[in-house]
C-alpha cells in the first residue's frame, strides 16, 4: 500500500541518479517512462500545474518534484541502518514521543498520518493481527508495535549517551507542573533539564479540552501542554522524551538519577511525574487492549466515528472523556459501579443533553468479550444488587476508574504513602529527602487539575532555588 511512483524517462540525468539511489537503498518503488507512456506526461503536467518536470514523484499521496537524494532520504526514511516507516498520528502522544528521538538522533523516517492516508488504518490492523496500536514502525522488514525508546535504540544502532553534566536541577515529568517548575528555573537562571519516559504533557496531553484553566474559556490539553514546552524551551529548559527514571540516589552532596537512557546529574531533584489510568483487571481486557479497550479518548476517538462505544466509570474523567467521545461515536454507553455518578454536576448535566447516550448503574465489568476473529464485541456486566448478568454489546470500550502515581522508582528512596503517593512535609512540596521536592497528581493531597498544578510547579521551583542558594 505504501506506493512510491516516479515519473521519469532515461535521457534525464535526474532520473538516473534518483533510480541509482533507489535502487542502492533497496526501495521498490514503480516506474512510468514518460516517453514510452503518454497518460504519464499528462499525470507530470497535471502534479506540477503544467509543468513537465521529472523526476517526479508520488509517495503516499504527496507529490516530488524533482527531489535531490538527501530529500528522497527523508521522506522514504532511508539510513545507513535501513529503512524506516512509522505510522501514526499527531494526537498520538507515544508518535510524538518516537518522532522526537529519531529526529534527536538524526534518524530520517518516513511518516504515514493515519488521518490523511486513507489506507493506513488497514495497513495498520494487518502489522498488528488486527491491533489499530499507533506508533506501528516497520524498520526494514521488522515490525515494532510502539516501541520505546532503547527498543528504537537498539534496532537502529543508536550509541550509548554519556551524561556528565550537572545540572541545577532535575525535573522528573514533563506535565503541567514539571514544565511550569521547568519554567521558573530557568527564568531564575537555573540550567535544568526535563526527563519524562513518555511525551509532553502527560495526562492533560490526552484532555480534548480545558475549560478552566484561567486566561482561556476553552484551549485542548495538547495545545495547552504544547505552549507549555515551548515558554520552557525558550527560556533554555532542555527536554527529553522517551527517558524512565529507573532510580534516584545521593552521590557526593548531588544526585545521580539512573535511567534507560544513562545517568544524569543534578543539585536538585522535582518529581512531577503524575499518574496513569488503572485498569478493571477484568477478563478479556490484556487481550483486547489496542483493539477494543481504550483508556484514552483524544488517542483513540478517532477509529470509532460512527460507532458504538462503552464508557465505563462514573467520576469527572469518565463523563469528560465520554462526553467527548459522543463527537464520533453514534451511541455511547456509560456504564458505572455505582448508583449515581460521582462526577460534578458540570459534566452530569451536560450528558443530560445529550442524545446519543445511555446510561447504565450500579453494574460492575465482569468480562470483555470478543468474536470468534478476536475483535471486540461486548462488555459482561453484573448487577450489583440482583446479580443479574447481560451483555453489553459495542465496537469499543473506554476505560476511566481511577489513577496510580508513577513513582514506583523512588520506593525507598522517599517516603510514600501506602497508594504510592509521595509524601510531603506539611504545607509544602519538600520530600524527606533534602534537595528533592514534589509536585503535581503524584504529591500526597494534591489537587488533580491543571491550575493547581502549575501553581505546585511554581512552589517546588523557588523550593529547589532556595535549596541550591543554601548549598
Amino acid at each position: 500500500m505504501n506506493e512510491i511512483i516516479m515519473y521519469g524517462a532515461d535521457w534525464c540525468s535526474d532520473c538516473r541518479r534518483a533510480k541509482a539511489f533507489l535502487e542502492e537503498s533497496g526501495v521498490d518503488y514503480e516506474y512510468r517512462d514518460t516517453v514510452l507512456d503518454e497518460s504519464a506526461v499528462d499525470t507530470v503536467e497535471m502534479l506540477n500545474e503544467g509543468r513537465r518536470v521529472i523526476p517526479t514523484f508520488q509517495i503516499a499521496g504527496k507529490t516530488y518534484t524533482n527531489p535531490d537524494n538527501g530529500t528522497l532520504a527523508s521522506v522514504l526514511g532511508i539510513n545507513p541502518q535501513g529503512r524506516v516507516v512509522m505510522y501514526g498520528a499527531d494526537w498520538c502522544p507515544d508518535c510524538r514521543r518516537a518522532k522526537a528521538y529519531l529526529n534527536e538522533h538524526n534518524i530520517h523516517f518516513q511518516f504515514i498520518d493515519v488521518d490523511e492516508v486513507e489506507w493506513a488504518t488497514a495497513e495498520i490492523q494487518a502489522l498488528n493481527n488486527g491491533k489499530r496500536t499507533i506508533p506501528t514502525i516497520l524498520i526494514d522488514d521488522t515490525v515494532f508495535i510502539n516501541p520505546d525508546n532503547p527498543t528504537l535504540k537498539e534496532a537502529l544502532g543508536i550509541g550509548e549517551e554519556t551524561v556528565t553534566k550537572l545540572y541545577d536541577s532535575i525535573v522528573i515529568g514533563a506535565g503541567p507542573a514539571g514544565l511550569t517548575a521547568a519554567i521558573y528555573m530557568q527564568r531564575a537562571k537555573h540550567d535544568t533539564l526535563v526527563l519524562d519516559k513518555m511525551n509532553v504533557g502527560g495526562n492533560t496531553f490526552l484532555t480534548s479540552r480545558i475549560e478552566n484553566y484561567p486566561g482561556f474559556t476553552e484551549i485542548s490539553g495538547p495545545d495547552l501542554m504544547e505552549k507549555m514546552s515551548d515558554q520552557a524551551e525558550t527560556y533554555g529548559a532542555t527536554i527529553k522524551q522517551g527517558v524512565e527514571v529507573q532510580g534516584l540516589e545521593r552521590v557526593n552532596g548531588s544526585f545521580r538519577l539512573a535511567t534507560n537512557s544513562g545517568d544524569f546529574l543534578a543539585r536538585t531533584v522535582i518529581v512531577a511525574v503524575g499518574s496513569q489510568y488503572q485498569t478493571l483487571d477484568i477478563p478479556g481486557e490484556d487481550e483486547l487492549l489496542g483493539i477494543g479497550v481504550h483508556f484514552c479518548a483524544a488517542c483513540d476517538a478517532p477509529f470509532y466515528k460512527d460507532k458504538d462505544l462503552i464508557v465505563v466509570g462514573g467520576g469527572n474523567s469518565a463523563l469528560e472523556e465520554g462526553i467527548y467521545l459522543t463527537n464520533f461515536a453514534e451511541h455511547v454507553t456509560f456504564v458505572s459501579n455505582k448508583p449515581d455518578f460521582t462526577a460534578e454536576p458540570i459534566f452530569t448535566e451536560k450528558l443530560a443533553t445529550l442524545q446519543n447516550v445511555t446510561t447504565v448503574m450500579n453494574q460492575s465489568g465482569e468480562e470483555f468479550v470478543a468474536n470468534d476473529d478476536g475483535s471486540f464485541r461486548a462488555l459482561r456486566v453484573r448487577d450489583n444488587e440482583t446479580g443479574d448478568v447481560q451483555e453489553i454489546e459495542a465496537d469499543g470500550a473506554f476505560v476511566f476508574v481511577g489513577l496510580t502515581p508513577n513513582t514506583s522508582f523512588l520506593a525507598g528512596t522517599v517516603e510514600l504513602d501506602d497508594r504510592g503517593y509521595v509524601e510531603v512535609a506539611p504545607g509544602s512540596v519538600e520530600t524527606s529527602m533534602a534537595g528533592v521536592f514534589a509536585a503535581g497528581d503524584s504529591r500526597k493531597g494534591a489537587i488533580a487539575q491543571v491550575a493547581a498544578a502549575t501553581g505546585e510547579g511554581v512552589l517546588a521551583s523557588f523550593a529547589a532555588g532556595e535549596y541550591i542558594r543554601r548549598s
